[in-house]
């Protein structure tokens, strides 16, 4: 039985909570404003995410800042959004370090300029030491590469003799993605009105409860993250067990845990 099977118990507060940010643009289009209006815009609604997320107690909040896939955006998009993520960390690291949140970044980080990479490497050694919350931000991310570079890694130490082929399997390769210290998310919220996961954490995913809203991301307020955890509280996590199989947990925790 996985460990995740193990820990099937009622679903209540989540551990870690995955949110896609989508719907900048269209919320600035729908206004007549340049698009990166709507990413100022959208800036100030991950303030929101963060404040929720340490008044309600979750441990991990990871937020798909920016795909492999949006360098494919307009030259002038891209380079103000770039602007924008620097002026980001230049101004928010001290805040966030303060309120003992601990801020990494994954993804491939060989495209971002010298700047940016520098600012990237001074906020994860500012507040490695952080534990109240631990913000990702996955920038220049894909579930693919992800998956792939880890792959890659193990590949290699198959063909140095460090490993052996038959001791590659789900835990091994789990061990060299990019959140391999943190539990899979409990809870994948996506703003926007889509209904798909884009490419976002397509391994950790395998077994998150996943909420979907029309409201664009610079919408975001405290009302529509507390019913997305009012929709996961209901929910029955059985990971691959059956419902009599998880109502005996259901039960215990229930009993044992105050409420």
């Amino acid at each position: 039985m996985s460990s995740e099977s193990a820990n099937a118990a009622p679903a209540r507060v989540p551990h870690h909570l995955a949110v896609i940010m989508d719907g900048n643009g269209r919320w600035a289009q729908r206004r007549r404003r340049p698009r990166i209006i709507g990413h100022r815009a959208g800036a100030r609604a991950v303030n929101v995410c963060i404040d929720f997320c340490l008044e309600r107690g979750i441990q991990a909040l990871t937020l798909f800042a920016f795909s492999s896939e949006n360098w494919g955006r307009p030259e002038d998009e891209v380079g103000g959004l770039m602007k924008l993520f620097l002026g980001a960390l230049e101004r928010e690291v001290d805040e966030l370090d303060r309120r003992g949140v601990r801020v990494r970044f994954i993804g491939d980080r060989s495209r971002f300029s010298d700047a940016i990479r520098r600012q990237m490497e001074g906020a994860e050694s500012r507040t490695q030491a952080n534990s109240r919350l631990h913000l990702t931000i996955a920038a220049s991310y894909g579930g693919r590469w992800d998956i792939a570079q880890a792959a890659r890694s193990l590949a290699q130490d198959v063909a140095a003799g460090r490993l052996a082929p038959e001791d590659v399997d789900e835990a091994a390769l789990a061990a060299r993605t990019c959140l391999a210290d943190l539990p899979p998310p409990d809870l994948f919220i996506r703003t926007g009105g889509e209904t798909r996961i884009s490419n976002f954490l397509l391994w950790q995913l395998a077994y998150t409860e996943l909420w979907f809203t029309d409201l664009l991301w610079p919408e975001l307020d405290v009302a529509t993250l507390q019913r997305a955890l009012d929709d996961y509280a209901g929910r029955e996590r059985r990971f691959g067990l059956t419902g009599s199989q998880v109502a005996p947990t259901a039960a215990t925790t229930q009993t044992e845990t105050p409420e």
